[in-house]
């Protein structure tokens, strides 16, 4: 959806350079979830090094010389340094903006040491696999993530990522908490496509609306009778013209999970009014298409 936005933006016809522009973006989701994951490890190594260099100060504290490890050692950090799947990863796609810009981990680093999560974590002189892990859950979520600083760095670093932010910290998360002790291949990265033929839908998807944007425009300007079709917004017309070509171009896919993921991307990416819009166009569009026949779905149980 947003490179067909960005190809009308920028007034571009040149659908091979649009096209790897959107595979671009594609692969760059994933190295949006290895920059963030990666922030741990880079804060707990951070921190590593600190206790580190303190212990060695001439006129070292006794608090210093014999620091409270327990951060540190926290499992959910063993676990993400010594994942196989996640150091292949990050090496493959070379991550390694943090190395670049290590005040940023500084800046995350004393943000989760001022936080009340930090405090009584440390506090509490038992360490356990369970308040390990909702440590972790809760710094990620309520001190990394929220950090504006963090959010300006990457937006400066990779414009793609903004769109894909909520996205991929939602699936860190769900991964975080659900983390086991003692189990092999306990995190893994998850791939970009789930196989080959998931890349080439991606592909058809974006040509064959582009390639059919007059005749999916058709579709629906005779039904917005109250709405003058250049006032309906840029974006609300390319979820429709989207969505519809999924209904004709896309035999496979059943109306139901069409209808669903646009009106999800409606309730993203328009107003409250858009979305309710888009609702009551393709509602009345399916069943146009399903009584003249139009609408021809191959496979069990896909209407």
């Amino acid at each position: 959806m947003q490179s067909i936005y960005a190809m009308h933006q920028n007034g571009s016809d040149n659908l091979e350079k649009q096209e790897k522009f959107l595979f671009f973006s594609i692969d760059s989701i994933q190295d949006l979830y290895l920059t963030m994951v990666s922030s741990l490890m880079e804060i707990c190594k951070k921190e590593t090094e600190f206790l580190h260099k303190s212990s060695l100060k001439h006129l070292a504290t006794p608090a210093e010389r014999n620091p409270n490890n327990k951060f540190i050692k926290n499992a959910v950090f063993e676990i993400l340094a010594e994942n196989n799947s996640l150091s292949i990863a990050i090496e493959t796609r070379k991550i390694d903006s943090w190395y670049l810009n290590q005040d940023y981990i500084a800046l995350l680093l004393n943000a989760i040491k001022e936080s009340k999560f930090y405090v009584d974590y440390m506090q509490n002189p038992v360490q356990s696999f369970e308040e390990d892990k909702q440590l972790i859950v809760d710094l990620f979520t309520e001190v990394i993530v929220p950090n504006e600083k963090l959010y300006e760095h990457l937006e400066d670093d990779q414009m793609t990522w903004i769109d894909d932010i909520p996205l991929v910290n939602t699936l860190i998360i769900k991964q975080l908490k659900g983390l086991k002790p003692l189990e092999e291949d306990n995190f893994r990265v998850p791939k970009v496509y789930k196989d080959a033929e998931d890349k080439d839908f991606a592909k058809d998807l974006f040509r064959k609306t582009l390639l059919n944007e007059k005749e999916l425009a058709k579709q629906f300007v005779d039904k917005t009778p109250n709405w003058d079709s250049e006032r309906i917004a840029e974006i609300d017309t390319i979820i429709l013209k989207m969505a519809i070509c999924e209904f004709i171009k896309f035999p496979s896919i059943p109306v139901k999970v069409t209808l669903n993921e646009y009106l999800e991307l409606a309730k993203e990416y328009s107003t409250p009014k858009s979305s309710i819009f888009i609702n009551g166009i393709l509602d009345n569009l399916v069943k146009e298409l399903e009584s003249n026949k139009t609408l021809v779905k191959t496979g069990r149980g896909l209407m």
